[in-house]
């Protein structure tokens, strides 16, 4: 906060450069701005058909978000300023000059123009002609199309130039874009937006048109190829069944499996039989002796014979009723056999096979037909054996063809996938761009209006800126300014006690002793006011009596001025002060009271300056390069002070500054109490940190500093000047 106040007692010193620099700056704008030209603003309006769809023939059911849309319209802004959208307004421009259009030329011909030949003219005509028909920029590289765009930049007509008076925008989150331009003419204004309007919706247009052929041709290409795909694996599929003789395998796979599962269940019926007949016939042979069964066997010899013969042709066609999957057709066939064989077992059965004495025959007769049936369940099983080896050989051949039928299959499923998501992509795209959507110029420009003037705010605006100018100039020269102006500040880079601080006077104004009553100056009385306060510190630091040396880190600080107004202070609360001017390099008092005793002379004498209260009394100093120990040795000089000690309640000593250390120290040493003075506007440089560590050492005896020549004054000394006019 106290560097902000700082910063504001800067500015209300030079209050006068804060008004003059922003007077002169506002004077110098209105001559410069009072013969500009109005301007004209023309106004046009774009239909983008990005929110209100309500002209479109086709719609697509698409919800964009807001974000979306306006990176739309933002790109179709910035097309719209491109320098390549830009520079066919300016070919069209420049064209109407060349051609020299009454109707079309706003502006001034450049000299180039009026001293160009027909025959360049015609060239620059045919150049430019062929630049706008191309949407080519001019090559600055060539001469001659270098020249054509200085020309166009003279002529005020380049793309930098149309952008400068070009605003374009959306209107809120409608549907429109606003382009706005202004100029010295309204014509020029109106013709610029339309020219503007009509060259970029031509070129959306036109971009529009060939990136849907270009959509369109492109997804008719890959909708073929995903066609040619889907043919090829299809046809892959078609030849691997002819080649494998495949017509449908999973009917195929279903009917073998029903097959092999008939062939196995008759298989365990035979074997089933086999098993019963077996057994039956071996239970019919135990029940005949040995001599039974051997006329058993000689007597069917003959027969034997015809039914051997029917059974083979039993077994050969009950083979050939199993190969043919039980054709309905053999089964007649076959049991019209079988009605033969048992014929024959009745004719062996109606003669006597058998000892007459031994009542068999209906045991022969059950042997015969068992042991048919058995030989014929025998030859079912071998022949039902064959044919399920067969059907598993078969059935284990589809095996392989599933898995390639399978792999055929899955990717003939994803190419029509692919096939039809293509031609859906085809058609919804040849749909939609059968009915582009396409800006539309729904508001043309009109000559524009006239603007109010600019001018007045130019001049305001050129003294807010110059004043602001001269506040950021002061700012800078405050910021890099190390000066020290106020007593916090040398408190703060001193790390030491301010007694107080004295305001500047003028150079004229009258600080000697017989002159410190008698001035009624206003900066002499604060000054006066401001010494009472700070011999107030000294005089509450110690007893008396004491002795004060005053110095300084430098010269022309006001040392002298101080100790004078310092002594007329203590002498007004009837102290008896005594002034020594111990500064002999530059002995100021002695020159402002010339009949004082020198100093040397009384150290050299036994008289001592008379003393009275309320009065003051002076010992001066002969200029000289010479130090007090000089003078006598230290003892003497202690002595000799101790005797003016006991007159005088206060001895103030001036000394040298501290630049010459040893002159200060030697009267430091004699010295109660220490006050260095420091000018306000000096800065604290490397050379002074040895001396204020010096004052630091002194154990005490140094009392402070004492700001002098301070410019501005607080508030508080203001105060304490009004109390003592009062």
């Amino acid at each position: 906060m106290t560097e902000v106040v700082q910063f504001l007692r800067l500015l209300q010193r030079n209050k006068i450069t804060l008004v003059l620099v922003p007077v002169i700056t506002v004077i110098v704008c209105y001559f410069l701005v009072r013969r500009l030209p109005d301007t004209y603003e023309s106004h046009a309006r774009i239909a983008t058909g990005l929110v209100d769809k309500t002209d479109q023939v086709v719609t697509r059911e698409k919800d964009e978000q807001d974000q979306q849309i306006a990176r739309k319209f933002e790109s179709l802004i910035q097309v719209m300023r491109l320098k390549r959208t830009l520079d066919q307004v300016s070919y069209r421009l420049i064209l109407n000059d060349l051609k020299g259009l009454k109707d079309s030329t706003w502006r001034e011909p450049v000299r180039e123009i009026e001293e160009m030949s027909k025959a360049n003219k015609a060239k620059a005509i045919a150049l430019i002609t062929q630049k706008y028909k191309k949407h080519e920029e001019l090559f600055l590289w060539k001469p001659e199309e270098r020249r054509l765009n200085d020309l166009i930049s003279e002529m005020g007509y380049s793309a930098n130039a149309l952008r400068d008076k070009l605003t374009v925008y959306r209107t809120g989150v409608g549907d429109y874009i606003d382009i706005e331009y202004e100029a010295e003419d309204p014509d020029l204004a109106a013709y610029v937006l339309n020219t503007l309007a009509q060259e970029f919706i031509a070129d959306n247009s036109s971009r529009v048109v060939g990136n849907n052929k270009k959509t369109i041709d492109f997804l008719a290409s890959f909708m073929q190829q995903k066609r040619q795909a889907l043919d090829e694996r299809m046809n892959t599929l078609r030849n691997f069944k002819i080649r494998n003789r495949v017509l449908n395998l999973n009917e195929q796979a279903r009917a073998m499996y029903g097959q092999v599962a008939d062939f196995e269940t008759r298989r365990q019926m035979a074997q089933r039989d086999i098993a019963a007949y077996t057994a039956a016939i071996g239970n019919i042979d135990q029940r005949f002796n040995p001599t039974e069964r051997k006329y058993f066997e000689s007597a069917l010899t003959e027969i034997n014979q015809k039914i051997i013969g029917t059974k083979n042709n039993l077994k050969a066609l009950n083979e050939r009723y199993i190969l043919s999957n039980f054709d309905p057709k053999l089964k007649i066939s076959l049991d019209s056999l079988r009605g033969r064989l048992t014929e024959e077992i009745n004719e062996a059965t109606d003669k006597y096979a058998y000892n007459p004495m031994v009542v068999k025959q209906d045991l022969v007769t059950q042997k015969l037909s068992m042991e048919i049936s058995l030989e014929l369940a025998k030859n079912s099983v071998t022949s039902i054996q064959a044919e399920l080896d067969r059907l598993n050989r078969k059935f284990d051949g589809l095996v392989p063809n599933e898995a390639t039928i399978q792999e055929y299959e899955t990717s003939i499923d994803i190419a029509s996938k692919e096939y039809i998501e293509a031609l859906q992509r085809y058609n919804e795209a040849s749909l939609e761009f059968s009915f582009p959507v396409y800006l539309r110029l729904i508001e043309r420009a009109m000559p524009g209006e006239v603007q109010a003037s600019k001018k007045m705010v130019l001049v305001i605006l050129s003294g807010v800126i110059s004043f602001t100018f001269c506040v950021f100039v002061f700012f800078i020269l405050f910021y890099l300014d190390k000066s020290i102006r106020y007593p916090l500040q040398l408190a703060n880079e001193t790390n030491t006690p301010v007694l107080g601080y004295l305001n500047a006077l003028d150079k004229d104004s009258n600080l000697s002793l017989s002159g410190m009553n008698a001035s009624d100056d206003k900066a002499v009385r604060l000054y006066k006011n401001l010494v009472r306060s700070i011999r107030y510190e000294l005089d509450s630091e110690m007893g008396d009596p004491k002795i004060i040396a005053v110095t300084s880190l430098g010269y022309g600080v006001g040392k002298t001025p101080f100790v004078i107004a310092l002594a007329w202070a203590f002498s007004k609360i009837n102290k008896t002060v005594l002034i020594i001017d111990g500064n002999f390099g530059q002995p100021d008092i002695s020159k402002l009271n010339p009949d004082s005793v020198p100093f040397d002379s009384f150290v050299k004498s036994n008289n001592l300056p008379e003393a009275a209260a309320g009065q003051i009394s002076i010992l001066g100093a002969k200029a000289g390069d010479f130090s007090v120990l000089e003078l006598a040795d230290e003892k003497t000089i202690g002595e000799r002070l101790q005797a003016l000690k006991a007159r005088f309640d206060i001895i103030l000593i001036e000394t040298d500054s501290l630049r010459a250390m040893n002159r200060a120290k030697e009267w430091v040493t004699f010295s109660d109490l220490v006050v260095a003075v420091f000018a306000a506007g000096h800065s604290i440089g490397a050379e002074d940190q040895s001396k204020i560590q010096y004052l630091d050492s002194l154990n005490g005896k140094f009392a402070g500093w004492v700001l002098t020549n301070v410019e501005s004054i607080p508030e508080q000394a203001g105060k304490v000047a009004k109390l003592s006019e009062a």
